[in-house]
């Protein structure tokens, strides 16, 4: 079972995916480098990798699937050894009866088929898949060690020696032998394995009076992972510092640093923050996921005329574009994905950020580093310098870094930041109350998003209509008129119906999922600032005002798209309120 050069090439032309000097350019390379003619077409970027997948399949006859996304039970993944799944790509993912689902790579591997069908005793059923589906799934083989993540936590930390509290402070020797002892490394690398396998964004470790609480944020709710004995606190403490390269004789004062952890499936930036506590050092480990690419602003979940009002106020050459929201709420996210847009070989981005989160290709990016006088400020100063035509700041703090970030916007360039308001109107104020001046505010503005991040609902939920007393409490949030016109004019209802038959959906929890959730993505309201906008903002008009005149032009609040999304089964009103109203 092999496609032939001439074979693909036949389907490739018939489906008018390539051209055939195309294909012939890709053949010549092929041979010259001794490479598959496939593979340089993917390169190349003629064709993705998913459609030639497909493309072969449909040729051989065998069936596609796509596994980026799934998760496999472990009773079903552990036919395949995990061995011989990582060394052969080949994985199984679905039974029926006595028949076997595998996924692979490569059709030609008929032994590694015939070897799984002697040991398994199943009618072997092959299905072609991509790279990115093996690699999610093979992820899952170390999703077992889930059950067995007590048992290691309570054998090794019973190996812990015992230190004295006067030691700690005076043997610095002392803490690094102990850090570098077996026990402790392997806790410390469970905890991190374990919160890359569960995508949590922060790791805390908390000691207490008699135990060490662990909690990881997954989907911006914390969540209690483990509890540890007291006399692991010094060991972990430690190791972690010494892998931040932190002082470990050092318990009075916060200290701040980072390290990085890799393997074959993950390479995530771990960034440290340790603070002194009644009980000992509690340490915040936040996990930034280096091979992350920036979504685009329909993935994080910006739609139709917001989405569009974002897009027109890109193509300005200059002006400023601010994102608000409290802090987790997704904004640096959202400034990637603009900067995803703008990143074109004609112009010239740099930034200034705190910490730099994601590496993009052919952008300048600058760390800030308080401790040696790089700040917003000092960091946004020199940008100005290097012949930028779009900057990032990644947070405007203070009056400086306000001053200048409106000045480098006046001077003929696109300044993208964030601010730290509850709504889009609120960052006017803030701006004013930085000491910035309100015409110029007006003069340099082109638009506010604020935003909140509420979680998805898995594909399996609970359909249910609003009752009476629901549609009561719900009055105190938002305009429910106003919420029912918008759902009107998005086709979600119609004409006569009224909220009471809107149906809306709850979340179901599986094995997978306990909590009927998975993933986040955004809710907005896009403020544009058009002329009436500018006449309030230089009359110093209160945030009320604003929000009012934004409204009676369109602007729909993120209440209003989270009802919207809630109305198609994307999330629920329960997330909605709950990241409104906190």
């Amino acid at each position: 079972m092999r496609v032939e050069p001439q074979q693909l090439k036949a389907f490739l032309l018939d489906a008018k995916l390539v051209t055939e000097e195309q294909f012939e350019k890709a053949q010549k390379v092929a041979e010259k480098n001794k490479q598959r003619v496939n593979d340089v077409l993917v390169m190349e970027g003629l064709i993705k990798q998913e459609e030639l997948i497909k493309l072969e399949a449909y040729i051989l006859g065998i069936p596609f699937v796509n596994l980026e996304k799934e998760t496999v039970d472990d009773k079903i993944l552990k036919i395949i050894p995990e061995p011989i799944a990582r060394s052969h790509n080949i994985i199984a993912f679905r039974k029926k009866g006595n028949d076997l689902e595998v996924a692979m790579l490569d059709p030609e591997d008929l032994r590694t088929i015939e070897f799984i069908k002697k040991t398994s005793n199943f009618k072997i059923l092959p299905r072609l898949t991509t790279p990115e589906s093996i690699k999610n799934v093979l992820c899952q083989y170390q999703k077992t060690l889930e059950a067995e993540f007590g048992e290691i936590i309570k054998k090794d930390a019973g190996t812990i020696k015992s230190i004295k509290e006067e030691d700690i402070f005076e043997e610095k020797a002392e803490l690094m032998k102990i850090a570098e002892e077996l026990p402790v490394i392997r806790i410390v690398d469970t905890l991190l394995k374990h919160a890359i396998l569960q995508k949590a964004s922060d790791i805390h470790i908390e000691p207490m009076e008699k135990e060490v609480l662990v909690r990881y944020r997954i989907d911006g709710i914390l969540r209690d992972a483990m509890v540890l004995p007291k006399l692991a606190a010094s060991g972990i403490v430690a190791r972690i510092k010494v892998l931040s390269n932190l002082k470990l004789d050092e318990h009075r004062l916060p200290q701040d640093g980072r390290f990085k952890v890799e393997s074959e499936e993950y390479k995530y930036s771990i960034r440290v923050s340790v603070l002194p506590v009644f009980d000992g050092e509690k340490i915040v480990m936040r996990l930034l996921a280096e091979t992350t690419k920036a979504f685009t602003l329909e993935q994080i979940g910006l739609r139709g005329e917001a989405l569009e009002k974002v897009q027109n106020n890109l193509r300005k050459p200059v002006g400023m574009i601010l994102v608000t929201g409290p802090t987790g709420s997704g904004k640096t996210t959202t400034l990637y994905s603009m900067m995803g847009i703008l990143n074109t070989p004609g112009v010239n981005i740099s930034t200034v950020e705190d910490p730099v989160e994601y590496q993009m290709p052919r952008i300048n990016q600058t760390q800030v580093n308080p401790k040696i006088g790089l700040t917003f400020a000092s960091g946004l100063r020199s940008l100005v310098r290097q012949d930028p035509d779009i900057m990032m700041v990644g947070e405007i703090r203070d009056n400086e870094t306000a001053s200048l970030a409106i000045n480098a916007a006046l001077t003929g360039h696109l300044v993208l930041s964030t601010l730290h308001t509850n709504s889009a109107a609120g960052a006017i104020p803030r701006l004013i109350d930085m000491k910035a001046e309100p015409f110029l505010i007006a003069s340099t503005l082109n638009v506010i998003l604020a935003q909140r991040l509420v979680r998805r609902l898995c594909d399996e939920k609970e359909k249910y209509t609003l009752k009476e007393a629901e549609i009561k409490n719900l009055k105190k949030y938002c305009d429910l008129e106003m919420v029912l016109k918008i759902l009107r004019e998005e086709k979600l209802i119609k004409e006569k119906q009224d909220l009471k038959d809107v149906e809306f959906y709850r979340p179901k929890p599986t094995k997978d999922s306990p909590e009927g959730y998975k993933g986040r993505l955004g809710i907005y309201e896009v403020l544009p600032v058009t002329e009436t906008i500018k006449e309030l903002i230089i009359k110093k008009t209160d945030a009320d005002k604003i929000q009012e005149q934004a409204q009676r032009e369109g602007m729909r609040t993120m209440i209003e798209d989270g009802f919207i999304k809630a109305a198609q089964g994307i999330t629920s009103i329960e997330e909605v309120l709950r990241v409104i109203a906190e």
